[in-house]
């Protein structure tokens, strides 16, 4: 865990792979930092990335009413099975089986059934390992945040993320090439954002 930033109110840090973002990682901070933290969205265990938190209920409070009025921006990078179109906006039906922690696209509204939004721009297009597959580096922006949500909406569409093993990649890599890269939220009159990229979304490092 790499912590960039802190002070009284707020901590933002880079949540590794494999570390649970609503009780190892709060935990964590809880202990290099002291006091109490307050978990206001999360990521899936197998996803790295942003994330803020609070260091008191007021705050805790004001970011979750950012978040519920759409005022806390997430971006992420992903690299994708195949040369997706430049950009796209896409708007979906979601329904999670709980049973099987598996989320589907559906074409109708019924119980439990959520609606999901992100926009997107392909960086770049480049090939897989073996020379014989092609890639692309994908920035995204959500709208709205539906679990697994941008991994079935790739997948949905025959653009699975690689390493995403339950949504249909058949690659090497044994986790989502997904990271939350950017998040932009209102703070004491401002606006701030923290940044970070993986190293596998630095220039010739997409395979």
């Amino acid at each position: 865990m790499e912590i960039l930033y802190h002070d009284r109110e707020i901590a933002v840090c880079i949540k590794p792979v494999g570390m649970d973002s609503e009780s190892q990682l709060p935990s964590a901070l809880k202990e290099a930092l002291g006091g109490e933290i307050y978990t206001l969205h999360r990521l899936d265990l197998n996803v790295g990335g942003v994330m803020v938190y609070a260091r008191t209920k007021n705050m805790a409070a004001a970011l979750s009413r950012a978040i519920q009025d759409g005022d806390m921006i997430k971006e992420y990078v992903a690299v994708v099975h195949g040369e997706v179109p430049e950009s796209g906006d896409w708007e979906d039906l979601l329904w999670k089986d709980s049973k099987k922690n598996k989320v589907f696209v559906v074409n109708r509204e019924r119980k439990g059934v959520k609606k999901a939004r992100l926009e997107y721009k392909r960086l770049r297009v480049e090939k897989g390992a073996d020379e014989t597959e092609t890639r692309s580096l994908v920035r995204i922006r959500l709208y709205t945040g539906r679990s697994h949500q941008i991994r079935v909406q790739f997948s949905s569409r025959n653009y699975p993320l690689v390493g995403d093993h339950k949504y249909g990649s058949r690659a090497k890599e044994t986790e989502p090439m997904l990271f939350s890269c950017r998040i932009t939220f209102p703070y004491k009159g401002e606006t701030r954002s923290f940044e970070a990229m993986p190293d596998w979304a630095q220039p010739g490092k997409t395979e």
